[in-house]
This record gives structure tokens, sequence and C-alpha cells, in this order.
């Protein structure tokens, strides 16, 4: 877990070196497609459009997620604003 430096009285809540990093964090994140991660200026590309593969996985936790929602709306429950929480049981 990163917490940062304690900053003293008087001294800057971002340093020149803290501000590089956001920008450069900043930049990363401007040229990243939010669905798939990849880079935007690469994934958009026409030269590339067949030079990636996809595969399929299933993420357990979101299945049972998506199983009980679906569960809750067949009997009539509305999902706007419910929040499912996950735990992982030791069988």
């Amino acid at each position: 877990m990163f917490l940062g430096r304690v900053v003293a009285e008087g001294e800057p809540l971002w340093l020149p070196e803290d501000r590089a990093w956001a920008e450069a964090l900043h930049t990363v994140e401007a040229d990243t497609c939010p669905e798939c991660g990849q880079p935007w200026g690469e994934a958009t590309d026409a030269d590339n459009e067949f030079r990636y593969k996809a595969e399929l996985v299933r993420c357990h936790a979101c299945t049972a997620s998506a199983s009980a929602v679906k569960a809750y709306q067949d009997k009539g429950g509305k999902s706007e604003g419910l929040h499912v929480h996950i735990t992982h049981s030791s069988a």
C-alpha cells in the first residue's frame, strides 16, 4: 500500500517529482482503452487489426454476482443502485 510522504508544516503538498509522476500517469491513462487496457494508439492502428487474440476467461466471483442479481430481478427486485458484496467461502 502506498501511503505517500508525511508533509511537514510549511512544505508543499506536491513536490516537482510528485507532479511529474501524476502527469505521467495521466498521459498513460489518457492513451488507454477503458475496456481492454491496451494503448489506444496501438490498438486502434489499422495495421494491428489482426494482431490481437482474445481468450475468454470466466471470473467465478462475477458469475456468482450476476446469478444473484438475475435471481433478484426474476423475483421482481429492482437493480438500480444495487451493490453486490462477494465473499470467498472455503470448501
